[in-house]
């Protein structure tokens, strides 16, 4: 009888880990679209930011408006239903997609379109944060809920990690004789017909009705007791400083390499994939590394898992000709471009041994190394500051889950109020990488990155102390 249960939620699992998939990926061509809207409208470092503040400003102002709805008349989702609630998000963003086609396409195409058009796009994920993560962990056992969750987010950084490559090759590429913005015509609109596709497959897919699980809490709703506890604050300012810090960084980074190394827009595109698939190596590191499993295997599969991962970034980022002559001269010659990085990842895996599974002190070293690395970055040139730089998405890999996991942590009967309070705070996403642009324009495009520097300062703080303050002492030692 469970396993047949266990059978009719793979559909709707396999749908939902491709929404994951496909949301990192729309979400990381924003990375793209900063260095292309800023040759197509000749803006400058600060206004090309903007793209990051109209999309992450409206995870923050629909998360607010879910907070008080839900805060006052009572949870949004237990109304529709986290189905329903998917959906709508998935149509929105196609939406979106659809309006970047129709205004690219435009005699005159404006700017603030493209804007409007990401704060709508913003707006759709929104309601995908609020409703498909718990999805997730609700369709299944309880005990394999973290499993399921930590394999949809690796997708997700799949998807941050090949969107540089793919996106960069059609519009940097491909697509790089279009006229003004015509080169996203196509892309995007390949993207809403995905996510139409996938709003009807979720629509019609045999999802059970888990909206009202818990009403019979309504009325703790109606209060905002999340607030009073301290760790989750800290943690709120903990999630708007880690994003804010891991988009600064990816927003700027094409830019950076095309004029502080003067590199072509499609060839650094491609190296960013370097920076998201750090996220997704740490992100399968760490998903082993917190599982209770012994010891020595857990080790050996986060090592047989950083290579396998390391092998795909490799080959996607090498344009290698397999069908061609020299194929060995290929490999040899990018691996010889990119064999710094194996430096920075044998460091990743090792500080996951030194924080021996715990969240908050994998959290404060990780957020230590990151403040190292973006130092160095800040007082080298050449090969080292590049790589060094890059190797930061390694180290943010486990920042979110692990600020999430720890700030929301005891707050019982207030947890989905603390859950839609840190989902706001992604508003970091929006807010940090216009201050870097701006700094980028007063000074240069490499000190402009001492910016991020702050965030992981804070989040060092809030690894080590700020997790631990409000709540009971032995909570924080209970260690996974």
């Amino acid at each position: 009888m469970e396993n047949t249960k266990s059978q009719s939620y793979l559909v709707p699992l396999v749908t939902l880990t491709t929404l994951f998939f496909m949301w990192g990926f729309i979400t990381c061509m924003n990375d793209i679209l900063i260095p292309y809207l800023k040759g197509v409208f000749e803006l400058t470092h600060f206004q090309s930011n903007l793209v990051q503040f109209a999309f992450f400003t409206a995870y923050f102002i629909i998360s607010l408006i879910y907070f008080v709805v839900s805060a006052t008349v009572g949870d949004p989702i237990r109304r529709i239903g986290y189905k329903n609630t998917i959906v709508s998000g998935l149509l929105i963003s196609a939406v979106a997609c659809f309006l970047f086609f129709w205004e690219a396409k435009s005699q005159n195409p404006q700017f603030i379109i493209f804007l409007s058009a990401l704060f709508l796009l913003g707006t759709g994920f929104t309601f995908l944060q609020i409703a498909a993560n718990p999805l997730v962990a609700i369709l299944g056992t309880p005990q394999t809920a973290s499993s399921r969750l930590n394999l949809s987010q690796g997708f997700n950084s799949l998807g941050t990690t090949i969107a540089p490559v793919i996106g960069g090759f059609f519009i940097f590429n491909y697509f790089k004789g279009s006229e003004g913005a015509s080169a996203v015509q196509i892309p995007y609109l390949v993207l809403a017909s995905v996510l139409l596709l996938l709003a009807g497959i979720i629509f019609f897919s045999e999802i059970p009705n888990v909206e009202s699980s818990n009403a019979n809490d309504s009325e703790n709703d109606s209060k905002i007791g999340a607030l009073k506890h301290p760790h989750l604050v800290f943690g709120m300012l903990g999630i708007f400083c880690y994003v804010g810090g891991e988009v600064t960084i990816g927003s700027n980074l094409v830019s950076f390499m095309k004029e502080t190394h003067g590199m072509a827009e499609e060839t650094a595109s491609s190296l960013l994939a370097f920076y998201w698939g750090g996220a997704m190596i740490g992100r399968f590191m760490g998903s082993i590394s917190m599982s209770q499993m012994e010891n020595k295997k857990k080790y050996l599969y986060m090592a047989l898992t950083a290579i396998a991962a390391f092998a795909l970034i490799f080959t996607i980022t090498g344009k290698l000709d397999f069908c061609g002559e020299n194929i060995m001269a290929q490999i040899s010659a990018h691996f010889k471009d990119v064999s710094l990085y194996l430096i920075f990842l044998v460091l990743n895996y090792l500080v996951f041994i030194a924080a021996k599974s715990i969240p908050s002190r994998t959290l404060g070293l990780f957020a230590i190394v990151n403040m190292i690395l973006i130092v160095t970055m800040l007082n080298t040139t050449g090969h080292i500051s590049l790589w060094v730089i890059l190797s930061v998405g390694l180290f943010n890999s486990i920042m979110f889950s692990n600020v999430f996991t720890l700030a929301i942590d005891g707050l019982g009967k207030y947890t989905s109020q603390g859950s839609s309070l840190l989902v706001m705070m992604i508003l970091g996403g929006a807010v940090v990488p216009p201050l870097q642009g701006l700094l980028a324009d007063l000074a240069n495009p490499q000190l402009a990155f001492a910016v991020p520097l702050i965030c992981y300062a804070y989040l060092v703080w809030y690894g080590f102390k700020g997790c631990k303050i409000g709540k009971a002492q032995t909570e924080e030692e209970k260690s996974i």
